[in-house]
């Protein structure tokens, strides 16, 4: 997406009949139509107006004269225009045959879905499915038949609609039509409308003036008297109708199938949500994060693979990644950036596509491939809590480290990069930076793949002894090194993968897939963005790396009944200033965009629809935050700052920490209502987001308004709940709704470690843990360790009790159990600061304290709530 197809402030959906409103077309009460719609009915004197605008060219607001698929009346005279002009300007062949009405019928619905696409502030370059235009059976539309609501047209989702006036010349005059014409017409605009899976409501008829019909006399005709004796006439009227997606299946069937004698769409739903089933295009959806080293060329790399074009050497394939002033200043990335990348059939779909402008094209031209969605995360360790979001946070499906051939990932070069940053020589602790994100990956298990980068400029005894020093560590950690060779051809730019390299990825990926877990066969691409080496292999080995099983709300904890797990649970990584303005589930859409806002992160488990009744928090209550007189977002964390260079030392950070710390415990957390009303799975807009998907929601929150039976004043509504990074957005279980159990705010946890390196760590020192999207300050409580689960049962304890006479027994039996106290895990008990959060029992948990990527990988085994 760029700022040349978005628009944060789209045209709005406003009514010419009132030009000086600012909001949307909502008729005051009035009778109800046919179709069930309260629409306003009127003369054109109630309006102080004799003509509209003109019509815009651009925007959601359509004039049309008629919407017929047959030739007008003809009329001896009309008293708002003339009657040839009125007949001629519209459509009106002499005798229309069926193949000229369908096609009338084509061409007016696609003009309705770009009115439509007016209202939705991001324009895409293609449609994402073919429209379904319905097929017309007999000569005309029948007046009462209901319409079958079709799928609605992906992109629509986000439109706020679009507005018809019927009767209505392109120059904003009131020609107006008859009452059975304008009928006809809004019968028209009803099948088209539901052809594109919205939803047409009348808001107003106003009557504009009479007509004298040329031909015999109508049930319709009114008669009135002059000089030359009687005189039929009809009334002319303009009506105004709005079109909006339907996600409300509000479709005047009431709940049960329906069909259309006149018209079918060859669609078979009922009168519910239209296909609230509706996924993305592509379900084959692959996220990987690029992490490493500040300058082992991660962002260059992602920029080849992504535009499709070589780099010149000087970084210029980075530079449209960048987000921030001071990275493009200092050449050091310091925020996730994210791209995506198309595979079908060997095919790449990237910006190198001529016929691809967005990501939304890349949906459309991938249709049942594969869709690698690319994390580039930062790689100086003063940014190493965004490092860590790319490769916890966001929970990729695999992590590719990227490591400079030529050794410029070393602590020299790093030491270069801190002083242009203008931080104190913490990187001196670090020997390597490319060793220390190795470390890091292979401590947190990840499913990895190494890419040696900058082959270019790498010599032959550089790249040994940087292959050596990786190779060693993989098969320390008990993993299988694979290393893909390319060959020396010059790749300029690929918009397909060389068959040589599809079959050499082929192998690697069989031995991944002949493994007992993904994490055990570790692929090496040596690659250069400048000259094209490997480019094409890692091409190959995005589109064919395995996914892993679909994650379920048990992976963690077992088949076992855990009364407090919800049933779908939604990490939020991000949260957006922009409101959901698109709420079209709510009754009044004014209000809704102010308590609305726009989150995204990524489905742990379960699914979520547009309509889901959801829970958002867990938030701090209105009294702590009254007591501490700010908001979370304006309050710092303790732990952010063990996250920047300036603070290297511990004893610091805990002197700083103590000084604001407040226990979580101490802290009331709570869970608002809300209801989702728009999702974006990676800018598509889409209707359901399944387990595993990164997508971005708009919710709407249920709050009610705080009354004072004692106050005077009109109740006041309470102020838009601020969600932050960390929180869940949660669909609770039936066992939960069932027994009354509410979702846990955990004000502290207890972890579980393996590794015996737990000598830094002892009770009251200050941590920044990171569990999923929750990163916090917490507090270390105590340190012990437990036995293995192979320790002396309590019977043999019981025999061997009373007997005297085995004394040497015991005796040897404490040394060993002694032992297996020191090889047992380690259990960290911790308290959470300034927040309380949701944390899933069985989750993994990271431990950080003081400088550097050096962490502590565990499980949580206990929560407090």
């Amino acid at each position: 997406m760029s700022v040349f197809t978005f628009d944060p402030d789209p045209p709005r959906v406003s009514s010419p009949w009132h030009p000086s409103e600012s909001h949307g077309p909502e008729p005051p009460a009035g009778k109800p139509s046919a179709a069930g719609e309260s629409l306003q009915s009127g003369l054109l004197s109630d309006y102080g107006v004799t003509r509209l605008e003109p019509e815009p060219q651009n925007g959601p607001t359509e004039y049309k004269l008629h919407l017929l698929l047959r030739p007008r009346k003809t009329y001896k005279s009309m008293t708002t225009s003339n009657p040839a002009k009125a007949v001629s300007a519209g459509w009106a062949p002499p005798s229309p045959s069926p193949q000229a009405r369908q096609a009338r019928l084509e061409h007016l619905t696609t003009q309705l879905l770009w009115r439509l696409q007016q209202s939705i502030p991001y324009h895409a370059a293609s449609t994402a499915a073919k429209l379904v235009i319905p097929k017309l059976h007999s000569e005309s539309i029948p007046m009462n038949g209901h319409v079958e609501i079709g799928k609605l047209v992906p992109g629509l989702e986000a439109s706020r609609g679009a507005l018809y006036e019927i009767g209505v010349a392109d120059d904003g005059s009131l020609v107006g039509l008859t009452s059975d014409e304008l009928d006809e017409s809004l019968a028209t605009l009803r099948v088209m409308a539901a052809s594109l899976g919205c939803h047409m409501r009348i808001l107003r008829k106003v009557i504009v003036g009479e007509c004298e019909p040329a031909d015999d006399a109508d049930e319709n005709d009114l008669t009135r008297y002059s000089g030359n004796g009687v005189v039929r006439t009809q009334q002319l009227l303009v009506a105004e109708a709005l079109v909006t997606p339907g996600l409300d299946g509000k479709n005047g069937t009431t709940g049960r199938t329906t069909s259309t004698p006149g018209a079918s769409t060859g669609q078979t739903t009922s009168g519910a949500r239209p296909d609230a089933k509706q996924v993305p295009l592509t379900q084959d959806q692959l996220r990987v994060t690029l992490t490493g080293p500040t300058t082992s060329g991660k962002s260059t790399l992602l920029g080849t693979l992504c535009m499709g074009s070589l780099d010149n050497g000087q970084g210029k394939n980075r530079i449209t990644l960048l987000k921030h002033r001071h990275e493009l200043a200092s050449g050091v990335t310091s925020s996730v950036a994210q791209e995506l990348v198309g595979y079908k059939h060997n095919s790449i779909f990237s910006y190198a596509h001529r016929g691809i402008e967005s990501w939304i094209d890349i949906h459309d031209f991938t249709r049942d491939g594969r869709l690698v969605h690319l994390l580039d995360s930062a790689g100086h360790p003063r940014y190493r809590r965004t490092t860590l979001r790319g490769i916890v946070g966001w929970a990729p499906h695999w992590t590719m480290l990227c490591i400079a051939a030529d050794g410029t990932d070393s602590s020299a070069e790093s030491n270069a990069t801190a002083s242009t940053l203008g931080s104190t020589p913490l990187v001196d602790q670090v020997s390597d930076l490319a060793q220390a994100h190795l470390d890091l990956c292979l401590s947190l298990d990840l499913p990895l793949a190494i890419v040696i980068t900058k082959m270019d400029l790498a010599s032959r005894p550089t790249l040994q002894r940087t292959l050596t020093k990786v190779l060693s560590k993989i098969k320390g950690a008990r993993r299988v090194p694979t290393i893909l060779k390319p060959d020396n051809t010059v790749e300029d730019c690929l918009t397909e993968i060389p068959e040589k390299d599809v079959n050499s990825v082929r192998d690697v990926i069989g031995l991944i897939q002949a493994a007992d877990r993904l994490q055990k066969i570790v692929p090496i691409v040596l690659t250069s963005a400048v000259k094209g080496t490997g480019i094409g292999l890692m091409h190959a080995l995005l589109q064919s790396l395995p996914l892993p099983p679909t994650p379920t709300s048990h992976d963690y904890t077992g088949p076992a009944l855990n009364p407090e797990q919800p049933s779908c649970l939604f990490h939020i990584e991000e949260h957006f200033s922009l409101p959901a303005l698109y709420a079209s589930l709510t009754p009044n859409a004014a209000q809704s965009s102010e308590l609305g806002t726009v989150i995204a992160g990524h489905l742990r488990f379960g699914s979520l629809s547009v309509g889901d009744k959801v829970l958002v928090g867990p938030f701090e209550s209105d009294e702590d935050l009254a007591l501490r007189g700010t908001s979370p977002d304006d309050r710092s964390s303790p732990g952010g700052y063990g996250l920047s260079m300036s603070h290297p030392s511990s004893t610091e950070l805990s002197r700083i920490a103590m000084r604001n710390a407040v226990s979580a415990s101490a802290i009331k957390g709570e869970w608002h209502n809300a209801r989702i009303v728009s999702i974006h799975n990676l800018r598509l807009p889409v209707q359901t987001l399944q387990a595993g998907q990164v997508g971005s929601i708009g919710v709407v929150f249920d709050l009610t308004k705080e009354e004072d039976p004692d106050s005077p004043f009109e109740a006041r509504t309470p102020s838009v709940p601020k969600p932050r990074k960390g929180m869940v957005l949660a669909i609770p279980s039936k066992h939960m709704v069932d027994t009354g159990l509410s979702l846990q705010a955990a004000s502290g946890l207890t972890a579980s470690f393996t590794t015996l390196d737990v000598s830094r760590l002892s009770s009251g020192l200050y941590v920044t843990i990171y569990v999923a999207s929750v990163r916090s300050a917490a507090r270390v409580l105590r340190v012990s360790r437990v036995l293995k689960q192979h320790e002396r049962s309590g019977n043999e304890m019981e025999n061997n009790e009373d007997d005297v006479f085995n004394l040497d027994d015991h005796m040897e039996a404490d040394a060993a159990d002694a032992k297996e106290v020191l090889m047992g895990d380690v259990e960290v008990q911790l308290e959470l600061l300034t927040n309380r959060e949701w944390v899933e029992l069985g989750s993994r948990i990271v431990i950080l304290e003081g400088a550097g990527l050096d962490c502590l990988v565990g499980k949580v085994v206990e929560i407090v709530d």
